[in-house]
């Protein structure tokens, strides 16, 4: 059962303040290390706005941290290049590209401009107008019909929106190694893959998973 779907003082509490108001994360939010918001993005909630104007919305429950040119498993490790810009620009625009031939990535980018981070959403909790799998990436991407022309987008709408939703406690997260990354060594077992504990719509549930707090 989803702790999404099962509200109550021992799983998270709603942001009621922020729900009323339905207003966006600011861009300030965004300039802080990504470990930091790949964290604290758990339990908001995505929008997407089609040009028809309806909106898919899902709550995140799985995200993953790429912090700068010294992480290899970072797009960012080949320098700036026409591909990896938008990662080195402010932080609060949607970094996306192709993976596969086949497969958008949704990334929110971190830090102040200058320097390159970004967070991946690796699943969302379907929640607002969504037929389709979400819990993956590129299923993700694909239900909520996430394309290139949404690289270099704000999330503060209206086509792409990040809101603040659900607080998660700390009790309710459980982090692991990233996914698909173990072309880059040590830094393929650095546990910032972060995620909603027993959430169905996580992708990969890691065997032993450790708190946060406890991140090297």
């Amino acid at each position: 059962m989803s702790l999404l779907s099962q509200p109550g003082p021992n799983v998270h509490t709603k942001n009621l303040w922020f729900s009323l108001m339905n207003k966006p994360f600011p861009f300030p939010f965004y300039e802080t290390d990504p470990l930091e918001l790949a964290r604290v993005l758990l339990g908001a909630r995505l929008t997407v706005r089609d040009a028809a104007g309806i909106e898919r919305e899902g709550i995140v429950v799985e995200t993953e941290a790429y912090r700068g040119e010294e992480d290899l498993a970072c797009h960012a490790r080949a320098g700036k290049t026409p591909r990896t810009e938008i990662m080195y620009g402010p932080g609060g625009f949607a970094y996306v590209y192709l993976i596969y031939g086949m497969y958008q990535m949704l990334n929110v980018t971190a830090w102040p401009e200058g320097k390159p981070a970004a967070v991946l959403v690796r699943a969302v909790e379907p929640i607002g107008n969504i037929a389709g799998r979400t819990n993956g990436p590129g299923r993700l991407t694909k239900t909520l019909q996430i394309h290139k022309h949404h690289n270099g987008l704000p999330f503060v709408g209206p086509e792409l929106k990040l809101t603040p939703d659900w607080d998660i406690q700390d009790s309710h997260v459980g982090v692991g190694p990233r996914i698909g990354v173990e072309y880059a060594g040590d830094w393929a077992h650095k546990p910032w893959r972060f995620f909603i504990a027993d959430n169905p719509h996580v992708s990969v549930r890691p065997k032993k998973g450790i708190k946060v707090g406890n991140i090297p």
